[in-house]
């Protein structure tokens, strides 16, 4: 195949001193599919965000079909034919499908919007692609699936050739994961050329032609995919064999720990957010719950958290009534919480990594001398931490802001799994981390589960939730739609299908694995 973008050189350092990109070459072919992996600040990012023109570089030269280039901003770099669909959507939700494929390029009749045009130009355009999509949907109304799509066709309306997608399956369930697959092999046999970023090896072996290793930012191979397995790539990423399902020992369950009763909630918007909640969590179990975003789950661990109020219902940890109680008060009920949004709810990002780590238990004995801190005791503690999680930064007193996502999320990690708890709520706990990472999070949370511990996990990764769940809920619109005691009788397809609403469990079975 012949080269359309060739990166020579390429160097990034970040004010912190961070090199993102030292010296990094690159060549990507015309019309394949081109995986990008590497563990977290290992500079793969960075590196495509400097092709789409959201970062410059320090040094180095780009090339396209041959002609030496520069790309200053996002809007060159779609002149030029180069596209990057985001891990966040960058979509407004209150605007129709067919105005967030137009904004910015929006078709006029006179001095007004032309709503028809816009509407037709989506059809064509999804038609033309194989990504169909309602134009006159609210975003906010339509699946993440979906939303993918409408960024997607976005790059192409505007005459993308080179679509750069950054981790596109992070929250797709298999049978949306599939269906863009098959919108990329579409693409790819139009002529259209695929960079995407992904931590997921397997879906990397079933799409892309040819895989970049990153590592520490250097690239340290570009190798032929059909050349290499799954255990090869994370090698050559991570430096050493990664395991990929830990082993989960058999064990007895113990008292209930968390019972939720017949929970309901609504969003601030006064839609129906979880519809009579039951279910239980039990000592030395994993309770994993499945659910396409926007399903109710992030409310459900907002409400367990004390972040969010229930309409109705009751919420009991070792039989103590903690419903609608302040976070303060279900913390001390020995409840830690891997939230899902980390910058939001699980950093103060203008504080150190030490203060992050020892931001709930400044009031405890061992590190509070009658309001006195104990300063060499703190800095002590929060050390031995950086050092069991492998936390990758200098000093704990770096504020939190100048770590990768990865650490970040290591940070949140450490500080909850070492509150001593009876019940940890870990929401999304491996996203944006790295497969060490991932490895090392999976391992903590079966230790956890081995020392007694009740854990509630929820994931957008199916993987992770079959791997570690001695049983799996699954919710649909706010209703708990499958219950499955025995995880290792289900597929993923199955599990899609019930998160897509397509099946549903009959209400003896549900109850049953319920508990």
């Amino acid at each position: 195949m012949k080269t359309l973008i060739e990166m020579r050189g390429i160097t990034k350092v970040y004010p912190n001193g961070v090199i993102a990109n030292n010296r990094v070459n690159l060549e990507i072919s015309s019309g394949e599919i081109h995986a990008i992996v590497g563990e977290n600040g290992a500079g793969k990012t960075t590196l495509m965000k400097i092709l789409a023109g959201f970062v410059k570089p320090d040094e180095g030269e780009i090339f396209y079909k041959g002609e030496k280039i520069k790309i200053s901003s996002p809007s060159e770099a779609l002149e030029k034919g180069i596209g990057m669909v985001h891990q966040h959507f960058m979509l407004v939700p209150s605007l129709t499908v067919a105005e967030n494929i137009v904004l910015g390029m929006e078709p006029r009749k006179g001095l007004s919007f032309d709503l028809q045009k816009a509407i037709s130009l989506t059809k064509e355009i999804s038609k033309k692609y194989n990504m169909y999509v309602n134009p006159n949907s609210k975003v906010k109304d339509i699946p993440v699936g979906m939303k993918q799509k409408v960024e997607i066709l976005k790059s192409l309306l505007r005459g993308a050739e080179i679509l750069i997608l950054d981790e596109p399956t992070a929250v797709l369930t298999p049978q949306e994961t599939e269906s863009l697959f098959e919108s990329l092999l579409t693409l790819k046999k139009q002529g259209h050329t695929i960079i995407f970023i992904t931590h997921k090896l397997k879906e990397v072996k079933k799409i892309s032609d040819r895989i970049t290793v990153m590592k520490k930012g250097r690239n340290v191979a570009t190798i032929a995919t059909q050349e290499v397995s799954e255990k090869e790539i994370s090698q050559m990423m991570v430096g050493r064999d990664v395991i990929f399902e830990v082993e989960k020992l058999p064990v007895k369950p113990g008292k209930i720990v968390l019972e939720v009763k017949n929970l309901r909630a609504f969003s601030e918007n006064g839609r129906m957010m979880l519809k009579n909640i039951n279910f239980a969590v039990r000592e030395r179990e994993i309770v994993g719950i499945a659910g396409v975003a926007g399903n109710g789950q992030s409310e459900l661990v907002e409400i367990l958290s004390g972040l969010r109020k229930a309409e109705r219902g009751q919420i009991l940890i070792n039989g103590i009534d903690i419903t609608n109680k302040s976070t303060k008060i279900i913390r001390n009920n020995k409840v830690s919480h891997i939230p899902e949004d980390r910058m939001k709810y699980g950093t103060a990002l203008e504080a150190t990594v030490e203060e992050n780590l020892i931001s709930d238990r400044y009031d405890k004995p061992e590190f509070n001398r009658i309001l006195i801190l104990n300063k060499k005791k703190i800095q002590t503690e929060t050390e031995k931490l950086v050092k069991e999680f492998n936390i990758a930064v200098n000093s704990v007193k770096t504020k939190i802001k100048m770590l990768s996502g990865g650490n970040v999320q290591k940070v949140v990690v450490a500080r909850e799994i070492s509150s001593n708890p009876c019940l940890l709520l870990a929401n999304q706990p491996t996203r944006g981390v790295d497969i060490g990472g991932r490895e090392f999070v999976h391992r903590k949370l079966i230790e956890m589960r081995e020392k007694s511990v009740g854990i509630l996990l929820i994931s957008s990764d199916i993987d992770e939730l079959m791997c570690l769940s001695d049983r799996l809920l699954i919710i649909y619109e706010g209703e708990l739609v499958a219950a499955f005691s025995d995880v290792d009788k289900i597929n993923e397809e199955e599990i899609g299908l019930y998160m897509l609403g397509i099946k549903k469990q009959n209400e003896i079975t549900l109850r049953e694995e319920m508990i």
